[in-house]
């Protein structure tokens, strides 16, 4: 890694923090509230919208039933919310309902849950940031005219900014959500205020009237209550995060995270009933189509709902009407946030597990699981270009995988009571239980019924596309275990592998008598193999001739050993001479030294080695068979070496490529 490298990650990550640096990281509750509960409680933003925008299909008249949609929200949301606070102290350990499932369900259940949190952790970066962009671009036109280069910004750098831990990205984050809170209780408050004393608050499409695009009464009414009910059950994304990220509080753990998940449900049902209320007061029309507005001028630009009513109820102080338009932008972008913290501590877990690949795994320099923040931007980037950043679009994929996991989370939570409930004797602590268990009844009976309209209602709206992705993700999931465990099998140790080879046979690869040559031949007579040989192929006979002759005149005590190739190949030819030697002699080990340059810049590499590299290659394939590279290092490598030398001593080693015996 080059000077330049080294200092451009340094500027973006920061310095590296050591292992024993880990309490460092742990987060007080102010900081926590905006780290993980930032998705839940900016979901204020664009339930209530959404609850509108649906209803609209059935005229103005539909709006009526907006208030009583918002209260089962947001009982939904009570309940839920209590019933993750027994998950947050019975299995504090980091690993949420997919714990939860796997210990009282099996396996199969957890990887259920895990595939349905992986599609919601990514849906939420794609959902609030396009959300975000949508909010801004209400006060600011040229972000909602490009909404996907601005969402693609935005999601690298909040990508960017975790990849620098999670302390460090959560003070970034308080002061906007903290704001956002603020911008939205204070325009409440006001709206209330302005209502209680009859003061006119208008929205500015409160004058135009909506087109029933379709009539519906009965049953068709009823499931448009029900597709409306659940696209506002959106506002129960994220409750599930602080159950995830328990491990990255500060101690008393499981009682901090229970405290952080009581303020971010009060505050999410306070903030969701008080939009409702303004969104009736100020008469705001929201709808899935521009055009279904009659009177509204062409080409007539929607702002947002929360637009719409800071405009109204700041009438005549348009910079409070900014602050709230920026703060909920600002809040749905690191909304984001919350998924970039659970999901990579979800995807460590799933990796010990060995159900992902071990690389997710690791932390990174500043503590914090790289390799999974990376991953979830890069696949919430595809998603945003592929919707083109609307949110409409993209929320019919966005509430399946969170009810998913909420049904498996209580189901095993009520299994879990039961299990404690079968041993525990003393009659207080069983009184506990039960009333634990039946929170978690409730909430799986809740949970299990929003499920179940959500299927109905936005199946071919999307939602099977969120369960296809769940699928996949299942199945490829339980093929990466299968392989690791294939792997762990096959590589399992006992006395009988301490068997040592008969003998060894050494061949050394030759085209030309020069330093790299000789190192090889030099080395491979420092083992004291039983047999060595070095093996040239016959594809220029006047070079092959002269070699042989320079051997003899160099008396080099090995036998040289020629290989004919008719059709001017050399990979062909020494594979096929290797597997005969193994063939005839299968008890032997076969060790082929093989010599290459190593050179200082990436065009010279291009120049030399490819050869050996395709030697290598079907070598490594080649059972009974050890592969030696010996290079030997070009003058070019100098300056590679002298900027090894350079890297500050705060650059772990292993982030060089290199170790201290080859800098020279």
């Amino acid at each position: 890694m080059s000077r330049l490298t080294v200092a451009a990650k340094r500027l973006l990550v920061g310095r590296p923090f050591r292992s024993d640096k880990l309490a460092h990281t742990l987060l007080p509750k102010r900081i926590a509230l905006p780290v993980f509960a930032s998705d839940a409680m900016s979901s204020v933003a664009y339930a209530p919208q959404e609850i509108f925008a649906t209803l609209s299909v059935a005229g103005l008249a539909a709006y009526a039933y907006s208030p009583w949609i918002a209260i089962l929200v947001c009982v939904v949301m009570l309940v839920v919310v209590a019933s993750y606070r027994q998950n947050v102290h019975a299995y504090p350990s980091g690993g949420g309902d997919y714990e939860v499932a796997t210990t009282n369900l099996g396996p199969n259940a957890g990887l259920l849950v895990a595939s349905a949190l992986s599609v919601d952790y990514i849906l939420t970066v794609a959902v609030s940031t396009a959300s975000g962009v949508a909010n801004i671009g209400s006060a600011i036109p040229i972000v909602g005219d490009h909404p996907v280069l601005f969402s693609i910004i935005i999601i690298v750098l909040v990508a960017t900014a975790n990849l620098r831990g999670v302390r460090e990205s959560g003070l970034a984050f308080a002061i906007p959500v903290y704001l956002f809170v603020a911008s939205m209780l204070g325009m409440i408050l006001t709206g209330l205020i302005r209502w209680i004393f009859d003061s006119p608050m208008r929205a500015e499409s409160a004058d135009y009237d909506i087109s029933v695009t379709h009539s519906l009464s009965g049953l068709a009414l009823v499931f448009l209550l029900l597709r409306s009910f659940s696209s506002g059950s959106a506002a129960l994304t994220g409750v599930e995060a602080i159950s995830n990220g328990v491990p990255a509080f500060r101690k008393p753990k499981s009682r901090n995270a229970a405290n952080t998940l009581a303020m971010m449900g009060g505050l999410a049902i306070i903030m969701m009933l008080g939009m409702v209320f303004l969104a009736r007061v100020t008469d705001a029309r929201m709808v899935e189509d521009p055009s279904q507005l009659i009177g509204a001028p062409e080409n007539y630009f929607q702002k947002t709902l929360i637009a719409q009513v800071a405009q109204s109820v700041f009438s005549g102080f348009p910079i409070a009407f900014y602050i709230v338009s920026f703060a909920t932008g600002l809040i749905l972008i690191l909304a984001c946030n919350t998924a970039f913290n659970g999901f990579p501590v979800l995807g460590s877990i799933l990796a010990r597990d060995s159900y992902l690949p071990r690389q997710l795994r690791t932390r990174g320099d500043r503590l914090a699981f790289s390799n999974g923040i990376v991953f979830l931007a890069l696949v919430a980037l595809i998603l945003v270009v592929a919707f083109q950043a609307n949110v409409t679009r993209l929320i019919q994929l966005y509430i399946v995988g969170v009810f998913v996991s909420f049904n498996c989370s209580q189901a095993g939570m009520i299994r879990h009571w039961n299990r404690l409930l079968r041993v525990e004797k003393d009659p207080a602590v069983r009184r506990r239980m039960r009333r634990s268990q039946t929170i978690n009844a409730i909430g799986l009976s809740f949970t299990a019924a929003v499920l179940v309209i959500v299927l109905v209602t936005k199946f071919l709206s999307g939602a099977w596309i969120a369960i296809l992705a769940m699928a996949a993700i299942f199945i490829l999931m339980k093929a990466i275990r299968k392989h690791y465990d294939r792997v762990a099998r096959e590589l399992a140790a006992d006395e009988d592998d301490m068997v040592l080879p008969s003998r060894i046979h050494a061949i050394v690869l030759i085209s030309k008598l020069h330093l790299p040559a000789m190192r090889a031949l030099a080395y491979a007579r420092a083992i004291r193999a039983d047999t060595l040989e070095a093996v040239v192929v016959d594809v220029d006979p006047d070079e092959t001739a002269a070699l042989a002759r320079e051997w003899e005149d160099r008396r080099i005590p090995v036998t040289l050993k020629v290989i004919d190739s008719p059709y001017r190949e050399i990979t062909k030819p020494i594979i096929d001479y290797v597997r005969r030697v193994r063939k005839d002699s299968p008890r032997d080990l076969v060790t082929v030294f093989i010599p290459e340059y190593v050179v200082g810049h990436w065009w010279e590499q291009l120049l030399h080695n490819q050869s050996a590299l395709r030697l290598k290659t079907r070598l490594l394939f080649t059972p009974g068979v050890m592969v030696t590279s010996v290079p030997w290092q070009m003058t070019s490598t100098e300056a590679t070496q002298r900027r090894l030398r350079d890297i500050p001593v705060d650059v772990p080693l292993q982030q060089t490529g290199r170790d201290d015996n080859l800098r020279g």
